[in-house]
């Protein structure tokens, strides 16, 4: 620009001294006389006029508190619903597997027979016993019978009569010590097989054929549990379960659901949901931790006793929590968050916040707003405190003539609106 404003004089000197000789002068001449001019004029309005860019259009959505569940993520394990060791009642050798390792099995089958030779041989011995010992008793009842009548007319002495009826009454005890013995015989041999105590999964078996089973062996035979359901039994910090509790007492804070889900291993959701059934009220003093179990359907048997889960769980209720969207809540180097407010009189100011966790897409934010705050939640790059803006409902169309300073192509549609206005 500096170059056409010392050659313009000059160049309109020597088209003004053209003229004086001829008398009309040269097309060529004459158009670079218009085009330093229109130069000129352009080169004095640029300088003199000075283009303001307008206030930046954000975009804004009205807050206010909702009830935002507060989930706990606690690990824990797997336990059986039910688990049986199957043991022997009587000794005897194992003529006998009568199972599946790994099968099914419901309570009652068979699942061991033990010899029962000594065992059936002290059932007969029983019955023989009875028997004799009711031969014994009928022979004393009926002649205690008739010394009754003969001791009362004093035919006999009264003492051989005592005697007699004493003799039935005791053979008459007899039959019924004999009976039980039979009755205890019996259930002896019905121990030589063993059942299932309970109906579920039986393991493989510990004992084989001809191992000896003993009444008092530490070594069960086997192992039944039932994983239908499943116990999922699950570690809380005795602390923190403590300043829940302190929550849900001072308000603000609501009971929490008792539906559970799990988390397996390798990191997928279990299907199904589970309940929480109680905790416990002992604090494990080498851990510091309680215990909560919770229940859970296992049609599939794909949880098996002794897996590690982690249970979810909402054990509380914020009635007062924020929901804020992500692109919102930004971070200062110490990692405080805050957010870009509309203030009064239509100017951004900064508002720090407590966002102490993520829900979907946005932050729960528990301190700092407050109800019908209005959150700038587009157009914040570039957004300082105090900085006049244009706000608008979120999503609604954005005036480019407005976009804020520092945003991708804001520069361009700034300059082509301020060209525009210098047209």
């Amino acid at each position: 620009m500096p170059g056409y404003l010392t050659k313009a004089p000059v160049l309109t000197s020597r088209l003004t001294q053209a003229g004086r000789g001829w008398t009309t002068p040269s097309p060529a001449l004459t158009g670079l006389a218009l085009i330093a001019t229109a130069l000129l004029a352009g080169c004095g309005k640029s300088g003199n006029e000075k283009g303001q860019r307008p206030p930046p259009q954000v975009g804004f959505v009205v807050v206010a508190p909702t009830a935002v569940p507060e989930p706990v993520t606690l690990g824990g394990r797997t336990v059986a619903f039910e688990t049986s060791e199957v043991r022997p009642q009587v000794t005897g050798l194992i003529r006998r597997r009568l199972f599946t390792e790994g099968g099914y099995v419901r309570a009652g089958q068979p699942l061991f027979e033990i010899d029962p030779s000594l065992y059936r041989a002290a059932v007969n011995q029983a019955q023989a016993n009875l028997a004799s010992a009711q031969a014994s008793a009928s022979a004393a009842v009926a002649k205690a019978d008739r010394y009754r009548p003969l001791a009362a007319m004093e035919a006999v002495a009264k003492q051989d009569y005592t005697d007699v009826a004493a003799q039935a009454r005791v053979a008459r005890a007899s039959v019924a010590q004999n009976r039980a013995a039979l009755e205890t015989a019996r259930i002896n041999l019905r121990f030589t097989t063993v059942p299932a105590p309970i109906s579920g999964r039986i393991g493989r078996a510990l004992v084989t054929a001809g191992g000896l089973a003993g009444a008092t062996q530490e070594t069960p035979l086997a192992i039944i549990q039932r994983t239908d359901p499943m116990y999922v039994d699950m570690q809380q910090s005795a602390a923190d379960l403590t300043a829940m509790r302190r929550k849900l007492r001072q308000g603000g804070y609501g009971a929490g659901s008792t539906q559970v889900t799990l988390k397996l291993e390798d990191g997928s959701d279990y299907p199904l949901p589970g309940t929480v059934q109680f905790s416990e009220v002992t604090v494990n003093q080498d851990t510091g931790t309680v215990t909560l179990r919770a229940r859970f359907p296992n049609p599939q048997n794909l949880l098996l006793p002794g897996m590690f889960v982690n249970a979810v769980f909402t054990q509380a209720i914020d009635s007062n929590a924020f929901l804020v969207p992500q692109q919102a809540v930004q971070h200062d180097f110490d990692g405080s968050a805050y957010v870009m407010l509309v203030g009064p009189g239509n100017k951004a100011i900064r508002r720090k916040i407590n966002a102490t966790r993520a829900m979907g897409t946005n932050w729960v934010v528990t301190s700092g707003l407050a109800r019908g705050d209005k959150v700038i939640v587009q157009g914040l790059n570039g957004l300082k405190q105090n900085a006049p803006i244009v706000p608008v409902p979120a999503n609604a169309p954005q005036d480019p003539t407005r976009a804020p300073r520092g945003k991708p192509g804001a520069g361009g549609a700034s300059a082509s609106g301020a060209a525009k206005q210098g047209a």
